[in-house]
């Protein structure tokens, strides 16, 4: 029986974005990115978007359980979905196990060399917002958006020496903790992302199965 009920971890640039997208449409279950979910909250000014913008407006941290609310509000009446974007360490796979069982975590695997050059390709629109990648997703003129032909930048968090300490800052000391979590929890299955999306894409949809 396929897992319906999946989380997806990863490194920056490991696709677990574009990844999700295809593997909800696949199962027919909602593809839930949590920062979609705070900014709708947000925006619609639900009481728990309300809360949220309070601890926003005073340069806070949404607490995690504040999360947690949202995405338990979120799959209230479904039969599966693909999260993405949370846990991102040990204290929100504990509050989660609190919110829904989780039927198969997804770990998308990417050596730092290849973060740094994927991250480092990553260009935006100033004008729209477009968001392309000079190796995956190149625009069809050298560095202007298609859409507005505004000349596209490369955002200062996505040079070599920030995405490096991101990764290890943000990424590589919390993911350690997660990881063990959930393979003592028999979920846990190891995803190379080395590879092109099509061949990520097949191997997710087997360790699914």
């Amino acid at each position: 029986m396929t897992a319906r009920r999946i989380v997806l971890l990863g490194p920056p640039g490991s696709g677990k974005g574009t990844q999700a997208v295809r593997l909800a449409a696949w199962l027919g279950v909602p593809h839930i990115s949590t920062g979609d979910l705070l900014r709708s909250e947000v925006q619609n000014r639900t009481t728990l978007g309300l809360q949220a913008q309070g601890f926003m407006d005073r340069g806070e941290l949404v607490p995690d359980q504040l999360v947690a609310e949202m995405i338990r509000k979120r799959i209230e009446g479904v039969t599966g979905f693909v999260l993405d974007g949370f846990p991102r360490n040990i204290n929100q796979a504990k509050i989660l196990e609190t919110v829904t069982a989780v039927d198969r975590v997804l770990h998308f695997q990417l050596n730092r060399e290849e973060i740094i050059r994927r991250l480092s390709a990553r260009r935006v629109c100033p004008q729209c917002g477009h968001v392309y990648n000079l190796i995956s997703s190149p625009p069809q003129h050298d560095n202007l958006c298609d859409t507005c032909k505004t000349l596209l930048v490369q955002r200062s968090d996505d040079t070599p020496e920030v995405i490096e300490r991101r990764i290890d800052v943000q990424y590589a000391r919390e993911i350690g903790p997660m990881l063990e979590f959930y393979r003592k929890r028999n979920v846990l299955r190891e995803i190379d992302a080395q590879g092109d999306i099509e061949s990520v894409y097949q191997a997710a949809q087997r360790a699914l199965e």
